[in-house]
């Protein structure tokens, strides 16, 4: 039994293994990266990830160097100013009455760009010396297993991954001569002389936070670097390796530490630990975590830079979340390597990027990559209160807009920092986790009570105008105006509305489902009274009254209600539609000279939900082609110098990555009405499209393919059992199905019991 055990296992490596003939699955055959020769810039490196620890491999002064990292690698000193009396909602609103609006800016806008933290660090890099080895003839990330992969012309390789389920990264060379070994370099935290500037829009220097000059420790066969940051932190990071047969293989961990974190193994030993298994062991079990990773979902679409890009962006969705990791925060666990701090100090931006972020996990049917966010906002949950409390001075729950690790707020442009909606966007996503699981324990114990205490936080803010209806004593739209004094409203955003609106629709919605009748009607009663959003007649969603959108923005923030939130909907009828058509009409006529990358992906998503394929697909690809590194990073600025946008610089940010890849599934399959469509808004030229295991709302797997322009066949899996509607997409064909359905008004409806698969055919 033991022999057929071990043999079976080897089998199953072997067929892990990159490099050799492995059966790849379809979709996968053109989404690995390959390049001639190593990245130049750490932006453009190859991204390896577990959630928690990240590697960017590249070359940097002729070797070659993995710049390390982990998610909670953190400075949380807090931020300046927020202990002051003053730092309260009640007193912005006094100062931008008596207009000295300038106090406010200096008092809780400026620490955040003068001070270096709080904020993200970098770990550390392990080089490489490989001038001995010659001209590099290929470098290879193949998504499917996860592991990088760099051969020279004269025969020499290496193998490097980070193994999915252990904080632990591991390297293997191969026919070198002795003596290729791994050397540390520290950060600059105490570097002399001044970093080079460079386009990412970096933060200041490492050296600005003051930290004691970190210990570097050799011994043999393993090195251990320790450094010691603000209030208590530290961090360990250690590599050690072997040599043998003209190659050399190794590991490295980061461990970190802070008083009243929960204790955890140090990074040495770790790697002593991994070394008693081995590169190959490991590897295994690596790439099982990533084939059932891959099982959840597939798609197949005509166009090849698209079908590639959302590859990519699953694979980057499976690398920056899992074991225990916080949530996607600005650029993950891929920080800068350049000497500063990275983009907006890497932190929690709560008025898109970590929405935006996490909206392909729902209906890609990788739910598991989704709940580090849950667990995030649940274990801050009293952070949160605490500074709803004492900023806001009402009952309820508010989330900073820009949060630490820890939920602490961290300031900057206060109208979205201390944004009064945030957390009601936040609700958002426990009230999706609902719906597409219909777990009724999670709707019970954790989506329903987020969302109640956030309507009862608006609720107790609201003022009554003189035309009896709610309104917020000051109301925003993300960065509309940036952090001036017009940036604030007298009247309701749309922004602002349609998250309030939302908030008290879903919490009567809720209650009602938990049989709570009394809270159903008081959460609908309040809905009443707050007011109907501003629309323009010509140009659709406006800002607020008074506001049209005249000016080219990178946020789509004013047309919330459509999306994400689908309070306003196409399925509605004459009138919603007219609202979106013209809205989208000027997104067009207006343009995209200050859009951001995540526009175009933002924009790919709203016209899919338009039902314009064309529209959708032309949006992602520019986003895909013009504001991506060859590494497949967004970095927010048009690359291409085709005036896709006036911004043009390259800051590395993750959000409009992840929008991209929910853009494609909503051209795929739309649930947010409660009746499922199949391909609702793909290119009439698109005729061999598939998908499998697409999640919607109701819990239910679709898997679903069109032949020749006609949907030929659909698979579907009751999770949860239940009513299921499907809007009929196989035209005037007759249909053959596996359960009795009736037709009603264009959709199929079909009872399903728990566990149910369906099937229909033409």
């Amino acid at each position: 039994m033991k022999t057929r055990f071990f043999t079976i296992f080897i089998l199953i490596l072997s067929s892990c293994q990159s490099g050799e003939k492995r059966n790849e699955h379809p979709p996968y055959a053109q989404s690995d990266l390959v390049f001639p020769s190593l990245a130049s810039s750490w932006d453009e490196a190859i991204p390896l990830g577990n959630g928690m620890l990240g590697a960017l491999i590249w070359e940097k002064d002729n070797k070659l160097r993995f710049s390390l990292d982990r998610a909670d690698l953190w400075d949380l000193r807090p931020m300046e100013g927020l202990e002051k009396p003053e730092w309260k909602y009640s007193w912005v609103k006094e100062q931008w009455e008596k207009k000295s609006y300038s106090r406010v800016q200096e008092m809780f806008d400026a620490p955040y760009d003068q001070n270096p933290a709080p904020s993200k660090i970098p770990g550390g890099a392990l080089e490489f010396d490989i001038s001995s080895l010659g001209k590099v003839e290929s470098v290879e990330l193949n998504i499917k297993n996860a592991i990088c992969e760099v051969k020279w012309e004269n025969g020499a390789s290496l193998r490097s991954y980070i193994n999915a389920e252990s904080p632990v990264g591991w390297f293997r060379f191969e026919n070198i001569k002795p003596g290729l070994i791994p050397d540390f370099i520290a950060p600059a935290y105490n570097l002399e002389g001044e970093t080079a500037a460079d386009n990412s829009h970096s933060g200041q220097d490492l050296r600005r936070l003051g930290y004691p000059k970190g210990e570097i420790n050799k011994t043999g066969n393993s090195i251990t670097y320790n450094q010691k940051g603000w209030g208590g932190f530290q961090y360990q990071i250690n590599v050690r390796w072997k040599e043998e047969n003209n190659a050399i293989e190794g590991c490295w961990s980061i461990s970190s530490e802070f008083p009243g974190w929960k204790t955890q193994t140090k990074a040495e030993e770790q790697t002593s630990s991994a070394m008693a298994d081995g590169y190959s062991v490991q590897y295994g079990k690596h790439c099982g975590w990533w084939e059932n990773f891959w099982s959840q979902s597939d798609i197949t679409i005509p166009d090849s830079i698209l079908n590639k890009q959302w590859y990519l962006e699953m694979y980057k969705l499976g690398a920056a979340t899992g074991n225990g990791a916080p949530p996607i925060s600005l650029q993950a666990i891929w920080t800068a390597d350049n000497g500063k701090l990275p983009p907006w100090k890497g932190d929690f931006h709560n008025d898109l990027n970590t929405q935006l972020s996490y909206w392909p996990a729902y209906s890609s049917n990788h739910l598991v990559q989704e709940t580090g966010f849950i667990d995030w906002l649940e274990n801050n949950k009293a952070e949160f209160e605490k500074y709803t409390k004492t900023y806001y001075q009402v009952p309820g729950l508010n989330v900073p807009g820009v949060a630490t690790l820890t939920g602490k707020p961290m300031g900057g442009w206060i109208q979205y920092s201390f944004g009064p909606t945030v957390s009601a966007w936040l609700g958002h996503h426990f009230y999706l986790h609902w719906r597409y699981t219909m777990d009724r324990e999670f709707l019970e114990k954790k989506a329903y009570p987020w969302i109640k205490e956030v309507a009862l936080f608006l609720d107790s803010l609201s003022v009554t105008g003189e035309d009896g209806l709610k309104r917020l004593p000051l109301s925003s739209s993300p960065e509309i105006f940036n952090n001036s004094r017009e940036a604030w409203f007298t009247d309701i955003t749309n922004f602002d509305l349609g998250l309030i609106r939302w908030t008290f629709e879903k919490a009567a919605e809720l209650a009602g489902e938990l049989g709570k009748t009394e809270e159903e009607k008081n959460w609908n009663s309040i809905l009443s009274q707050w007011p109907l959003y501003d629309i323009d007649p010509k140009t659709g969603f406006t800002y607020a009254k008074g506001f049209p959108y005249n000016q080219s923005h990178r946020h789509f923030s004013h047309l919330i209600a459509f999306h994400p939130l689908g309070v306003v909907d196409w399925s509605k009828g004459e009138n919603d539609q007219k609202i979106i058509k013209s809205t989208i009409a000027t997104l067009d006529s207006i343009g995209p000279d200050w859009w951001c990358g995540y526009s175009y992906s933002w924009l790919g998503n709203i016209k899919a939900r338009a039902y314009d394929g064309k529209g959708a697909a032309n949006a992602l690809r520019i986003f895909a082609s013009d504001f991506c590194l060859k590494n497949s990073f967004h970095v927010n600025g048009d690359q291409s110098g085709t005036g896709k946008s006036k911004f043009t610089y390259r800051p590395f940010t993750l959000e409009g990555n992840f929008a991209f890849a929910s853009g494609i599934q909503e051209m795929l399959i739309q649930s947010h009405t409660g009746i499922i469509r199949i391909f609702p808004a793909i290119p009439e030229e698109w005729k061999e499209v598939s998908f499998n295991r697409l999640r919607t709302e109701g819990a239910f797997l679709v898997s679903a393919g069109m032949e020749k322009g006609n949907v030929t066949q659909i698979t579907i899996l009751s999770e949860k059992g239940g009513e299921l509607k499907l809007f009929n997409p196989f035209k005037n064909n007759k249909i053959t199905c596996t359960s009795p359905f009736k037709v009603i008004e264009g959709n199929l409806v079909i009872q399903t019991e728990q566990g149910q698969t369906i099937k229909l055919t033409i």
